[in-house]
């Protein structure tokens, strides 16, 4: 099974955003981690980065230090995956570009997060 953890601003934030743009409720969601689960049993947690600094210290460079700019993509393919697209922009995503058919044959849209996180939404 295969986890991937966002570093988010603000936990309650980017939890509503996830439950509306997956259309589902966390599987967990505690303080310091949010867990969904996605299409084909992977998960996708997100984690306060105020969490991952204390969990970590000094180690680690402080990920609030690159807000703003992207530092993950997130690409979700599947049915529904047009779907995923619109909710996320109805629930605050910037678009990035309109669904459209890619060199690798995917039809894809990008957006960006509250985060600045890449959302690309793919489909064959």
């Amino acid at each position: 099974m295969v986890h991937l953890i966002l570093y988010v601003a603000d936990q309650a934030r980017s939890t509503a955003f996830y439950a509306a743009v997956l259309a589902r409720k966390p599987r967990l969601d505690v303080p310091g981690m949010t867990e969904f689960e996605l299409e084909g049993g992977s998960i996708l947690g997100l984690m306060p980065e105020a969490g991952i600094k204390r969990l970590l210290g000094a180690a680690l460079p402080d990920p609030a230090s690159a807000r703003g700019i992207p530092r993950a993509e997130l690409y979700l393919k599947g049915t529904g995956a047009a779907a995923f697209h619109v909710r996320a922009l109805a629930a605050g995503a910037l678009e990035l570009s309109p669904p459209l058919l890619r060199d690798w044959g995917d039809f894809v849209a990008y957006s960006l997060d509250p985060d600045g996180h890449v959302l690309a939404f793919a489909w064959s």
